[in-house]
């Protein structure tokens, strides 16, 4: 999907150069006196916009250069400025407001410099001054609306995501008290069930009896039901999902990002709530930095440390767009990664690197391993 949208907005941008050129070519075909020249500047100044995502700055200077160069050398209509207004448009567009505004008046003041004293050109001059006002304008709307409909869309994926995160702590609270109502109902008349069956198998015997097949058949369904209800109970308290570190990379890679998993120390089992802890943080993670980072290149560090009081120290670096300058306001997620790390004594560090991208860093202590 992005691949289609890539190749839309080139499209999109040859389509727009070629429009600007053919109206600026076409009125110039009209006035007396144009040159190849012209043409050629004409030409060149409305190619310059079907590179302007790449360099809008760069587009802007090659369109006013080219576009004053054609003012002074033909003295054309108001209508020349059309290339410099598309790169005007577009580099106000991504918030090069100083240099927007610095390109237009210099082919304003090229336009009124080269063209005759008189009122008509003064009036044009006053006509291509609003248009550029505008071109910045409408430039800075769109950059404004485009920042608005990404906040918009990011609201409504963290306010899904904590729906769903709710539903699934509901869900397992329900479980939890399904688990409680059936230990402490069907558990204990299973368990009197089987106590009287094996009293009464046991009593019979003694005696020299023989023992009724169905108390025989009894005492033993009653049993396979203990052990029937046990195992239901565990998966109803099985409240966290089961997986590893490596099993979250390899999706992650599956998905398409980039990430590289790097262990140190000695690897061993660690205590449950640790091991929780540690997929969360992970999993939380590589989330954000697969919605956030862009393409960026991911690092997943997990260090066991060494004794009997260790501490598990976990790395997830990136290198994509977080700025230091301007850190990210925590979510869910981080505020969920901070408490995990809080109730285990440990510490946890999540912000915007110096070098660029954002990086995690959590130490668990492990204390004894089960």
């Amino acid at each position: 999907m992005s691949g289609r949208q890539v190749d839309r907005g080139r499209v999109a941008d040859v389509v727009l150069a070629a429009v600007v050129g053919a109206l600026g070519m076409g009125v110039a075909a009209f006035d007396e006196g144009t040159t190849a020249l012209d043409h050629t500047l004409i030409a060149l100044a409305s190619a310059a916009l079907a590179f302007h995502r790449a360099a809008p700055r760069a587009v802007l200077a090659v369109a006013t250069v080219l576009g004053t160069a054609y003012v002074v050398h033909a003295h054309p209509g108001p209508l020349s400025a059309l290339p410099v207004l598309g790169a005007v448009h577009t580099a106000a567009r991504v918030g090069h407001r100083g240099v927007a505004a610095a390109g237009g008046a210099v082919f304003l003041a090229g336009y009124v410099a080269t063209g005759p004293g008189t009122q008509n050109v003064a009036e044009r001059a006053g006509l291509l001054a609003g248009w550029f006002l505008c071109a910045v304008v409408t430039g800075l709307a769109d950059r404004n609306w485009q920042a608005y409909l990404r906040q918009t869309e990011q609201r409504a994926l963290e306010a899904e995501r904590t729906r769903e995160e709710a539903a699934l702590r509901r869900a397992g609270e329900e479980r939890l008290r399904i688990a409680r109502e059936l230990h402490d109902s069907l558990t204990h008349s299973i368990s009197i069930v089987k106590l009287q069956a094996g009293v009464a198998v046991h009593l019979a015997r003694k005696r020299g009896d023989e023992v009724p097949p169905a108390l025989l058949a009894i005492q033993e369904a009653s049993g396979e039901a203990m052990r029937e209800l046990r195992s239901a109970l565990q998966v109803l308290r099985a409240d966290e999902p089961s997986g590893t570190p490596a099993l979250l990379v390899e999706r992650a890679r599956a998905a398409g990002l980039a990430v590289d998993l790097a262990v140190t120390g000695n690897e061993r089992p660690l205590p449950r709530a640790v091991d929780r802890a540690a997929y969360r943080i992970v999993q939380e993670a590589l989330t954000n930095a697969a919605r956030h980072a862009g393409p960026a290149k991911v690092r997943v560090r997990l260090g066991y440390g060494t004794g009997e009081a260790g501490e598990l120290t976990i790395d997830v670096d990136d290198d994509g767009a977080a700025d230091p300058a301007r850190p990210p306001v925590p979510g869910t997620g981080l505020t969920g990664m901070r408490e995990r790390v809080a109730a285990l004594g440990g510490t946890l560090r999540a912000a915007p690197r110096t070098e660029g991208g954002f990086s995690v860093r959590a130490r668990l202590p492990l204390g004894e391993t089960v």
